[in-house]
């Protein structure tokens, strides 16, 4: 038996408590490189303990609706950011922190052009594109020591769409 989470388009308010909802929403910040370029700036608050900011690529294995969440994960000594390397959406799953363990988890599919930016600590599912190609640049932590926790649920959970 699995519980039921119906997924949302992903917000900057409504993801505020789980991260950074990255896009190029509203006038840039700056325009440079001879007028032909807007710059948002700083869409991100990177945090790391010990250890520097990396830059790796990721080739995920694209999933489909519903999707059976059955382990989240979190990193606690670095914010970790999905970037897609496509115009297309993905799933994104967060739970919030309930006494060191994850609480009910949420679901949000992000708009072609939408990244993401876990705070440091955040209970999160795995990379979840919907359509080939996977292809992610993510930006964590590179550091000595372990950085990941899991937690495997004894009833998963059905991930459907809007």
């Amino acid at each position: 038996m699995s519980r039921r989470i119906v997924s949302a388009p992903l917000t900057a308010e409504a993801f505020a408590p789980f991260g950074d909802a990255l896009d190029v929403a509203g006038e840039p910040d700056k325009i440079i490189n001879q007028g032909q370029c807007g710059r948002y700036h700083d869409r991100a608050g990177l945090d790391f303990s010990n250890g520097r900011a990396g830059i790796s690529l990721f080739n995920a294995n694209p999933r489909s609706f519903p999707y059976r969440l059955d382990m989240v994960e979190r990193h606690p000594e670095g914010s970790q950011a999905f970037i897609p390397m496509t115009q297309q959406p993905f799933l994104v799953i967060v739970a919030p922190d309930v006494d060191g363990h994850p609480g009910a988890p949420l679901a949000f599919v992000t708009a072609p052009g939408q990244a993401v930016n876990y705070h440091r600590g955040t209970w999160h599912g795995v990379l979840t594109p919907l359509h080939a190609p996977g292809l992610f640049a993510v930006v964590d932590r590179i550091g000595e020591g372990a950085n990941l926790e899991e937690v495997w649920f004894d009833e998963p959970y059905d991930v459907v769409s809007v």
